[in-house]
């Protein structure tokens, strides 16, 4: 059975006040505080405006220049928090012609901050290419830290909270979801034992769902977290195959972060090779999927091949 766990935006009146134990002090420290860094990268509110830091907003403040995915919503973060600061958009579609020009306008004093849409910034989202060109040029950079929805989902499912891995956004057509998926659990098969996680758009989730009960098994143990930190935050945690047949039927809302359990040993020890083969097939060559399948079952490939050969034939029939 599907269970689920909600909660709404609250004004914590009762919470306790601030406290700053000497083991964390160097958080304000005088010299942290006036050490000047030409790029600051940003953690923004993944639903709600009241979880953006002083820290944050002061970082914002200082900056001369703040690159944002889009400036209408950067825009009423800005105007929440009454500050007034130049944006300009950086995002997948010119984030790569526009690197070498912020190169030169950091190396020239310009004070750049970096946000995203909600979240950390390179997280799913643009950045990544100008840390990068950043940090071969010498440029000076930190991070303010804040909200996540990968780990604040996390923590929300009930899944084992580590290892994790953190895999984005899955492809969205079907066969190249099955073929991501595959890889994946060829690799648990190998020993990979982790919590994944993924964002996933709401039209798509109840697919995405299905294809992981087909590739991982229906009784995986699943997680969807929606609307994270919003009034309607929901969770709703089960198997993978009750939970697509739910979403199924009651098409979801909002930003959505999907979360799949670790095989348990005797899931992985219970797959037989025809299995494992014709799950690859589906996606790869014979020779790909053989070598997978091979390395995923600890067996020789030319034994593999074999087998792979006759269920291809036998699929064509």
């Amino acid at each position: 059975m599907t269970s689920s766990s909600s909660s709404s935006e609250s004004n914590r009146s009762d919470a306790q006040p601030d406290r700053e134990p000497s083991i964390h002090s160097e958080g304000r420290s005088t010299s942290h505080a006036q050490r000047a860094f030409s790029l600051t990268l940003v953690a923004t509110p993944i639903g709600n405006l009241g979880d953006f830091s002083p820290r944050a907003v002061q970082a914002l403040a200082e900056a001369d220049l703040v690159l944002c995915e889009d400036t209408r919503t950067t825009a009423r973060l800005l105007t929440e928090n009454s500050l007034s600061v130049r944006t300009e958009a950086l995002h997948e579609h010119n984030e790569r012609q526009r690197v070498p020009a912020l190169i030169e306008r950091l190396q020239n004093g310009t004070r750049i901050a970096l946000v995203s849409d909600a979240g950390m910034p390179l997280l799913s989202d643009p950045g990544y290419r100008l840390v990068c060109a950043a940090i071969e040029a010498g440029i000076s950079l930190t991070v303010i830290p804040g909200p996540n929805a990968a780990l604040s989902a996390l923590v929300l499912s009930g899944l084992p909270p580590h290892p994790f891995m953190f895999v984005g956004f899955p492809p969205p057509r079907s066969s190249a979801r099955k073929e991501t998926f595959a890889k994946l659990h060829a690799a648990e098969r190998a020993g990979l034992s982790a919590t994944l996680i993924w964002h996933e758009a709401p039209h798509r989730l109840a697919e995405t769902l299905a294809d992981m009960a087909e590739i991982f098994g229906s009784t995986r143990a699943a997680a969807v977290a929606r609307e994270l930190t919003k009034r309607f935050e929901e969770v709703r945690r089960g198997p993978v195959a009750e939970l697509a047949t739910f979403y199924a039927e009651n098409a979801p809302r909002g930003e959505i972060t999907l979360l799949l359990g670790p095989a348990l040993e005797e899931e992985n020890s219970q797959d037989t090779l025809d299995t494992t083969l014709n799950t690859l097939l589906e996606t790869h060559s014979i020779k790909d999927a053989a070598t997978l399948a091979a390395t995923a079952c600890g067996l020789p490939r030319r034994t593999v091949y074999a087998r792979a050969l006759e269920l291809s034939a036998a699929r064509k029939q």
